[in-house]
C-alpha cells in the first residue's frame, strides 16, 4: 500500500518546520496537530545541516524596527477598554511612564519598537474557549488605581531588537485539578490524549494552565509572531542585592540617592526566565519581565576609573545576573532525540499502521516498514546529534585569561569573566578574543571575519572618554565611534601590543569586558543559526492542507467500505480492520519525506560546487527569486583596485595635470630629469597624501589593511614604519611612543622639501589619524615632517564630500568634468587635500578637532584607481536578464562608477538611457524639496517628477514613446533614496524601486532598507555580496548569498567559497530544480495512493483484497526508486524564462493531477466492469 512505503526513502526528513508563517504581515491559520508539532529532525531544517555547519559566523545586524505592524496572536486579542483594571497606560511613552530602570530594553506593544514602559497587561480573565487568547489587550488612562493594582500584570508583550522578535510573555500556575485531569485523560486514553496534548501546546496550556499575575507565576508561555510557542519555567533564587545591580541604575531621579531604598529597592529574590538562551528578569517596578543587557555600570565614565577591576563580592554578584562567560548550547541526550523523532505524528501514524498490518496479518510488509523506520529515527538521531555537537565546538569556548581581581592579577578561566573585569589582553598565548570587550591600553589587530564575513585585518585604538560616554550597550548595534575601541567575541587575534611606557615596566594592553555569554555578538550569532527565521515558503503548508483533503476522502472511503463489508457480512473485525486500511493508502505516511528529497539532492549538489547553506528550506525560495541585488566592489569586481594614476593641479592656471601613471612622474628622484618651470608644490602633497594617510599596519613585514590604502602606499613606492604610540585623551600629558613614519626611497631628493632645506633625511611622521566614516566619506591624518614646527594635514575621501571642505578658489573649474570623465568609464577616483598649519604642538594635534582639522584645505588633486570587472560577471548578468531575472547594483561607490560598471557587464543595456535625480530645491533635510530626473548624457531628458515617465524635450520631441517600455532606467543615491523613502510620494516610491538599476553611495542599513522595500512589492529578492557591509541586506533578503572564505557563514543563508557571482545562477537552478521535484514527487505520489486506493475499493466490492507481497512489491520496487530518482536528477543547464510554479494549491497543479486521478479512476472502473463479464 502507499501507506506502507513510509520512511523507505530512509526517513531523513521527518516534518515540516513546527510552524508555518507567511509573508510580511500574513497571519498563520488556527493551529493544526501537524503544523505545531517539533520534531528532532526540525533542529536541522531550522538550523544548521550536519554536512553544512559553518565554521565561522558573521555580523548580526538586525532589521529595521517593525512599523505599523499587523501582527496577531493566539494569545492576545483587542478588548474594550477597563479601566477599573487599568496598571497603567498600555501604549505609553517612557519619559511618562515608569521609573527609568528598563533603560535600553524594548518591550513593544504593536507598532515601533518602543519605550521599556510600553506593554500590554490584563488582569485575570475567564478562558471559556480553547481557541480564545490568553492575552487580552486595552487602553486606559493612567491614574491612581494603576499603582495600586501593580503586580497584577497576568501578561506582556515584548520586542527584542537583536533578534527582530516580537513575542507575548502570559504567566501561569499549574492547576491540580486541571494537571490531575491531564493524568487522568492520558491513562485512560492508552497515551492518546498524552500526545494530543503533546501536539498542541495550547490545549494543554489551558488545560493545566491558570493564568497567574507575573510576579507570582511558576511558568509562563512565551509565543512569538509566527505563533510559535515555548512554555519556560521561572526561576527564583536568594539575591538581596539592589535592583540597579541588575537593570542599572534610575535615570528619571538623578539627584536621588544610589541605594535609596525607594529609588533603588533591595531584591531579596532574583526571577528570570530562559527564552531562546535570552534572560529575563523581572523587574518588581515594572512589574514586567526584562533584558538586562543594556546594563552600564555607573562608574564606567572615566577610562582611569575601569583599570582598577573588581573586587571578589562584585564578581559574584555580576557572576549570578550574568552568568558564565560561555555559549554552551544545550545538547540533547540520544533517548530524548529518538523521543522526539518517535512521537511525531508521523512516525505515530506509522506505528498504527503497523499494529493494524499485523492484524490483518501483513507480516512481511509490517516488518519491512518498521525495520525501515527504525533506521529511519536512528539515522536522524545520529545525524541530528552530530550536528548539534558540531554547532556546539563552533560556539563553545574556553581559555586562561590573566585578570586584575581586587588590585592582584591572576589567572582564571574565560568562563569566569564578568562585565567589568579588566583582562590582559597582550597576553601571547591568548589568540582569540573570550568576550565583547573594550580595549583600554596598548593596541590591536584583530581579524573580524567571523563577524563581518571581510577577511580584512581591523585595527583597533584605546578607548576614549567620549567614546566611553556615548557607549550604549543596549543598542542593537555598535556605534561606528565605539567599534574602533571594541574586540568582540570570537574575533581572531593577529597582534595585541603593550603601550610603550618607559616608565611602566609591566605595560600591558588591557582591555574591559561589557558583555559575556550569549549577550555578546558572538551569542546573537548564534542564535541566529538556533532560531532563524521562517521563509515563508508556503509548499508545506500547502501540503499539508492537501493532505487533510485527502484524509477526508479517506474517510468517505472508510465509510464507503465499511457499508460494503456489513453488506457483505464480514466479521467485525476485519471489517474494521480493512476500513482502516483505505486510510493508509490515501494518506501515505511517507508523503511527507518525499517533499524533501529534490532538496536533499539539490544540497549535495551545491556543496560540490562549494556553495554551503545552513538553511536548507531556502533552496525551495532560490527557485522563486525574481530580483537580486549585487554589490559592486568585490562581488561584480575584482576585490583590489589598481591605481591607474594621478591628477594634480597645475598652478597659477589651476588645471588638472596629464595622468602621471608612476610616483616617478609625480616627484621625480634624483636619477631623473625634472623640468625647472613646474611647481612640484602640488605634485609633493598628493604623494605625501598617499604615503601618509591610511590605516595600514605591518604584521610580520607585510602591510595588512584595507585593499585600497595598500596599493596606494605601494603606488608610492615608500616604505613604512608603524609606530608604537596610540594617542588618548588620558595619555595627553605622556612623552612617550613614536609616531608611524613614511619614508621615500633612497633616490628621493630632499632638497625640493620646502620646509626642510637642509641635508636632513625626509620623514613624514603620522601624529594622529582620524579614520574614515562612512556618514562623512573621507579619512585624514595630522603628519609632521622631520625638523618642521609645524604639521601637515592631509585628507582623502569621496569628491563629493571635498568639494564642501576645500576652499572654493583652489577648485579647478574642470572638477565635474574631470570627475565625470572617469566616473562615466567606470574608474574609482579619490579627491585629496591638505593644508599646514605654522605652529602646532603635540599637546594641541590630540586636543583639534576632526571638524576644525578638515576645513579650509587646498584642493591637490585626484586619485584614480581601475576597478576591473571580474571575468564573469557579464557572462552571469546576461544569462540572469534573458531568465528574465532583474538585476540591481547596490554598491558605495560613486553613482557614475556605478552606472559604468552597470553598463559594462549588462545591468544596463548600452544603449538604454539612465536618468539621475538631484536636488533642485531644498535639501535631503527639507520634505517639500524638489527633484529633477534628468539623463546622465543629455541634461535635457527629464523625467516627470510626479510619475517617473519620460517628457517631451524642451525642443518638443516627445520621448515618451522610444522611453514607453523597459528601455530606461534609474539611477539613484543613498540620500535621495532616505528622501524618497522619508518624504516621497508612494508611486515616486514604487517606480523608483520598480525601475532603479543602480543604488550609489548606500550605506548598510540603506542596503538593507533597499531590499524590504523590494519584499513589500511582493518581489523575491535575493542578495549577493562579499559580507563587509551587506550583513543587513544579506539577513533580509529572500535568499543572501555572501562569497566568503569560510565554509559557511550566518551572514547568509548560503556561502560560496568560489569568489565571482557564478554561485548565483546555481543556486536558482537548483532551487528551481528542488521545487519541481518536490511537487513532481508529491504529485507522483498523490497520484499513486489515489490509484491504489481505487484499485483497492473496487477488490473490497468483492470481498478481495491484494496480496502482502503484490503490495510490497508495489510499494518498494516500484513506486520507491522512481520516487527517489526523479530528486536525483539535476538542474537544466540554463534558466528558463519562465518560472516554476509555487503554489501547490493552484489550477495549475490541481487541474492536471486530479484529471489524471479521474482518467485513472475511469480506466479501471471500465477494466473491473469488463472482467466481471469474462466467462474465466
Amino acid at each position: 500500500m502507499a501507506g506502507r512505503e513510509a520512511s523507505a526513502d530512509g526517513g531523513r526528513v521527518g516534518g515540516p518546520e513546527p510552524a508555518f508563517n507567511y509573508r510580511r504581515s500574513s497571519i498563520r491559520s488556527s493551529a493544526s496537530i501537524i503544523s505545531d508539532v517539533e520534531m528532532a529532525q526540525d533542529e536541522i531544517y531550522a538550523g544548521p545541516m550536519s554536512e553544512s555547519i559553518p565554521s565561522s559566523v558573521a555580523s548580526f545586524v538586525p532589521r529595521r524596527s517593525r512599523r505599523e505592524s499587523q501582527l496577531s496572536f493566539t494569545y492576545f486579542r483587542e478588548t474594550p477598554d477597563v479601566p477599573e483594571w487599568a496598571v497603567e497606560d498600555a501604549v505609553e511613552d517612557e519619559d511618562q511612564g515608569t521609573n527609568g530602570y528598563a533603560e535600553g530594553y524594548e518591550v513593544d506593544i504593536e507598532e515601533t519598537p518602543p519605550s521599556p514602559s510600553r506593554i500590554s497587561m490584563d488582569s485575570h480573565a475567564a478562558r471559556d474557549s480553547f481557541d480564545a487568547p490568553l492575552l487580552h489587550r486595552y487602553d486606559s488612562t493612567k491614574d491612581s488605581i494603576g499603582r495600586q493594582l501593580l503586580g497584577e500584570t497576568t501578561s506582556q508583550k515584548i520586542y527584542v531588537a537583536t533578534e527582530d522578535l516580537t513575542a507575548v510573555i502570559a504567566g501561569f500556575n499549574t492547576s491540580v485539578a486541571g494537571y490531575l485531569l491531564y493524568l487522568a485523560i492520558c491513562l485512560l486514553s492508552c497515551g492518546l490524549g498524552y500526545l494530543l496534548l503533546r501536539w498542541l501546546p495550547r490545549w494543554r496550556v489551558k488545560l493545566i494552565g491558570t493564568p497567574t499575575p507575573l510576579c507570582r507565576c511558576q511558568w509562563v508561555v512565551v509565543e512569538d509572531q509566527w505563533a510559535q510557542v515555548t512554555i519556560q519555567e521561572v526561576v527564583s533564587q536568594p539575591y538581596d542585592r539592589p535592583l540597579s545591580t541588575i537593570f542599572g541604575a534610575p535615570t528619571k531621579d538623578v539627584d536621588a540617592p544610589m541605594f535609596d531604598e525607594e529609588h533603588d529597592p533591595a531584591l531579596p529574590n532574583l526571577r528570570y526566565l530562559d527564552y531562546r538562551y535570552i534572560r529575563f528578569y523581572y523587574h518588581p517596578t515594572e512589574d514586567l519581565f526584562l533584558q538586562c543587557t543594556g546594563w552600564k555600570d555607573p562608574s564606567w565614565t572615566n577610562i582611569k576609573a575601569l583599570r582598577i577591576g573588581l573586587t571578589a563580592e562584585e564578581r559574584d554578584s555580576r557572576e549570578q545576573v550574568f552568568s558564565s562567560n560561555i555559549i554552551d548550547i544545550q545538547e540533547k541526550s540520544i533517548p530524548q532525540i529518538m523521543v522526539d523523532e518517535a512521537f511525531h505524528p508521523f512516525y505515530i501514524f506509522q506505528v498504527a499502521s503497523l499494529i493494524l498490518w499485523s492484524m490483518d496479518e501483513y507480516y512481511y510488509y509490517a516488518a519491512c516498514i518498521f525495520i525501515i523506520s527504525v533506521l529511519s529515527i536512528t539515522t536522524t538521531t545520529i545525524e541530528t546529534r552530530s550536528t548539534m555537537r558540531r554547532l556546539r565546538e563552533i560556539s563553545h569556548f574556553e581559555c586562561d585569561v590573566r585578570v586584575l581581581r581586587s588590585g592582584f592579577w591572576r589567572s582564571i578561566q574565560s568562563q569566569d569573566l564578568v562585565p567589568g573585569d579588566v583582562y590582559e589582553v597582550s597576553d601571547p598565548s591568548l589568540t582569540q578574543v573570550p568576550c565583547d570587550c573594550l580595549l583600554l591600553t596598548g593596541d590591536c589587530i584583530v581579524n573580524e571575519s567571523m563577524l563581518t564575513g571581510e577577511s580584512v585585518p581591523v585595527a583597533k585604538a584605546p578607548v576614549t572618554n567620549e567614546a566611553l560616554t556615548s557607549l550604549d550597550i543596549s543598542a542593537p548595534s555598535v556605534q561606528p565611534s565605539v567599534a574602533k575601541h571594541s574586540l568582540f567575541s570570537g574575533t581572531r587575534i593577529i597582534r595585541a601590543r603593550r603601550p610603550q611606557d618607559p616608565k611602566d615596566d609591566e605595560a600591558v594592553a588591557l582591555a574591559m569586558v561589557i558583555r559575556t555569554g550569549f549577550n555578546t555578538t558572538k551569542g546573537a550569532l548564534v542564535r541566529s543559526m538556533l532560531f532563524p527565521k521562517p521563509s515563508g515558503f508556503k509548499f508545506y503548508r500547502d501540503s499539508f492542507r492537501y493532505i487533510s483533503v485527502m484524509g477526508i476522502i479517506a474517510a468517505f472511503g472508510f465509510i464507503a467500505s465499511f457499508i460494503n463489508f456489513v453488506r457483505l457480512g464480514l466479521p467485525w473485525h476485519t471489517i474494521i480492520v480493512r476500513a482502516l486500511d483505505l486510510i493508509t493508502i490515501v494518506v501515505p505516511p511517507a508523503l511527507p519525506a518525499t517533499l524533501s528529497i529534490g532538496t536533499n539532492f539539490a544540497l549535495s549538489r551545491l556543496k560540490k560546487e562549494k556553495i554551503f547553506c545552513i538553511s536548507p528550506q531556502r533552496v525551495n525560495v532560490g527557485g522563486k527569486l525574481n530580483v537580486v541585488c549585487f554589490d559592486k566592489t568585490g562581488t561584480l569586481t575584482e576585490d583590489g583596485l589598481d591605481v591607474l594614476g594621478v591628477r594634480v593641479i597645475r598652478k597659477p592656471d589651476l588645471r588638472f595635470s596629464d595622468l602621471l601613471p608612476e610616483s616617478s612622474s609625480i616627484l621625480p628622484h634624483q636619477s631623473y630629469e625634472r623640468d625647472p618651470t613646474m611647481d612640484y608644490h602640488a605634485n609633493r602633497q598628493i604623494l605625501y597624501t598617499m604615503a601618509t594617510c591610511h590605516s595600514l599596519r605591518v604584521v610580520d613585514d607585510e602591510l595588512i589593511g584595507d585593499p585600497l590604502d595598500v596599493k596606494m602606499f605601494e603606488f608610492t613606492g615608500w616604505s613604512f614604519e608603524e609606530g608604537s604610540h596610540n594617542a588618548t585623551d588620558t595619555e595627553l600629558d605622556r612623552d612617550y611612543g613614536s609616531p608611524s613614519i613614511a619614508r621615500p626611497p633612497a633616490d628621493f631628493s630632499p632638497e625640493y622639501n620646502e620646509h626642510e632645506p637642509n641635508s636632513n633625511p625626509l620623514e613624514l611622521g603620522v601624529l594622529r589619524s582620524f579614520e574614515f566614516v562612512s556618514q562623512l566619506r573621507r579619512s585624514s591624518v595630522i603628519a609632521r615632517q622631520f625638523g618642521d614646527p609645524g604639521a601637515f594635514i592631509f585628507v582623502k575621501g569621496a569628491p563629493e564630500c571635498m568639494k564642501d571642505i576645500c576652499l572654493p578658489e583652489s577648485l579647478p573649474p574642470d572638477f565635474e568634468d574631470l570627475l565625470s570623465f572617469y566616473t562615466h568609464r567606470g574608474f574609482r577616483v579619490i579627491a585629496c587635500a591638505t593644508k599646514h598649519i605654522q605652529k602646532l604642538s603635540w599637546i594641541r594635534v590630540q586636543k583639534l578637532h576632526r571638524s576644525e582639522a578638515e576645513s579650509d584645505l587646498e584642493f591637490i588633486g585626484f586619485i584614480i584607481f581601475e576597478n576591473k570587472l571580474k571575468p564573469s560577471s557579464k557572462d552571469i548578468i546576461t544569462e540572469l536578464n534573458q531568465a528574465h531575472i532583474r538585476n540591481i547594483m547596490c554598491t558605495g561607490d560613486n553613482i557614475l562608477t556605478g552606472i559604468s560598471v552597470a553598463r559594462e557587464c549588462g545591468i544596463i543595456e548600452a544603449s538604454s538611457p539612465c536618468f539621475i535625480p538631484r536636488f533642485v530645491e531644498g535639501n535631503i533635510f527639507d520634505p517639500n524639496a524638489r527633484l529633477s530626473w534628468e539623463n546622465t548624457e543629455d541634461s535635457d531628458y527629464l523625467l516627470d517628477e510626479n510619475t517617473l515617465t519620460p517628457m517631451p524635450t524642451r525642443g518638443g520631441t516627445d520621448l515618451s514613446v522610444p522611453y514607453r517600455g523597459p528601455q530606461y532606467s534609474i539611477a539613484v543615491t543613498g540620500d535621495i533614496f532616505r528622501w524618497i523613502v522619508d518624504y516621497g510620494s508612494t508611486e515616486v516610491l514604487n517606480k523608483m524601486l520598480v525601475r532603479g538599476q543602480v543604488f550609489a553611495r548606500m550605506s548598510p542599513d540603506e542596503k538593507h532598507e533597499l531590499v524590504e522595500k523590494l519584499q513589500s512589492l511582493d518581489y523575491c529578492c535575493g542578495f549577493c555580496g562579499d559580507g563587509a557591509n551587506d550583513c543587513g541586506a544579506l539577513k533580509a533578503a529572500d535568499v543572501g548569498i555572501s562569497l566568503s572564505e569560510a565554509e559557511a557563514s550566518v551572514a547568509a543563508p548560503f556561502t560560496s567559497r568560489v569568489f565571482d557571482i557564478s554561485c548565483v545562477p546555481k543556486v536558482i537552478r537548483e532551487g528551481r530544480a528542488a521545487l519541481v521535484t518536490s511537487f513532481c514527487c508529491f504529485k507522483f505520489m498523490s497520484l499513486y495512493s489515489a490509484i491504489q486506493f481505487t484499485s483497492v475499493s473496487f477488490l473490497y466490492a468483492s470481498a478481495s483484497n491484494l496480496g502482502d507481497f503484490q503490495f510490497l512489491f508495489i510499494d518498494l520496487l516500484l513506486i520507491l526508486p522512481i520516487a527517489i530518482f526523479m530528486g536525483w536528477i539535476g538542474p537544466s543547464s540554463t534558466l528558463c524564462r519562465k518560472a516554476p510554479t509555487s503554489n501547490l494549491v493552484s489550477l495549475k497543479v490541481l487541474v492536471p493531477l486530479l484529471g489524471q486521478i479521474g482518467i485513472c479512476i475511469i480506466m479501471q472502473l471500465i477494466v473491473f466492469e469488463a472482467v466481471q463479464f469474462q466467462d474465466w
